[in-house]
């Protein structure tokens, strides 16, 4: 019996022993296949070309130098919309987004002219237009063309990136 006795002790000792071999095999495999991750995905296919790091490094300065910013108009847009069994009152608050400090400050230095152009395309609108999600991508991207176009004319340059509406009701 005491032999017995022995073989628990030393069964209960090596199962310690065991789980910490165990636990430490498991580690070892989840670094190994954690580096062999990091190298299987982390490489490219391309051969490294001379200058690339230069020309990356140019893109990231370019890309904090031509920021998003916005410009909001001081105002909304309010205005009357012919519907075919009554007329609908319209108001849509616009921001524009421009690239860079520079065309920012050409924007709010020019927003009497910007306001005039949008103006004019959304008083052109429909109240079927004006209806669906399709028809207010359109009047967005009418506006887009029409205030580019007008600050090219006016600056060589497009200036405005994106026309946004951060508010739009149709009553």
């Amino acid at each position: 019996m005491a032999d017995e006795g022995e073989l628990k002790v030393e069964e209960s000792g090596g199962g310690k022993k065991k789980l910490i071999i165990i636990i430490a095999i498991v580690l070892v495999v989840l670094i190994a296949g954690g580096a062999a991750a990091f190298f299987l995905l982390g490489g490219s296919d391309e051969p490294a070309k001379p200058g690339a790091a230069q020309s990356s490094a140019k893109t990231e300065t370019e890309a904090v130098k031509e920021q998003a910013l916005y410009v909001g108009m001081p105002r909304p847009f309010v205005f009357n919309v012919n519907g075919t069994d009554r007329d609908r009152l319209v108001q849509i608050k616009v921001q524009l987004m421009v690239r860079g400090e520079d065309n920012e400050k050409l924007a709010q230095k020019n927003i009497p002219l910007i306001e005039g152009t949008l103006l004019n395309i959304f008083s052109a609108a429909t109240v079927q237009q004006l209806s669906t999600p399709g028809g207010k991508d359109k009047l967005r991207n009418e506006a887009l063309d029409a205030t580019r176009k007008a600050m090219q004319g006016l600056t060589d340059k497009p200036v405005i990136e994106k026309v946004l509406f951060t508010g739009f009701v149709m009553q």
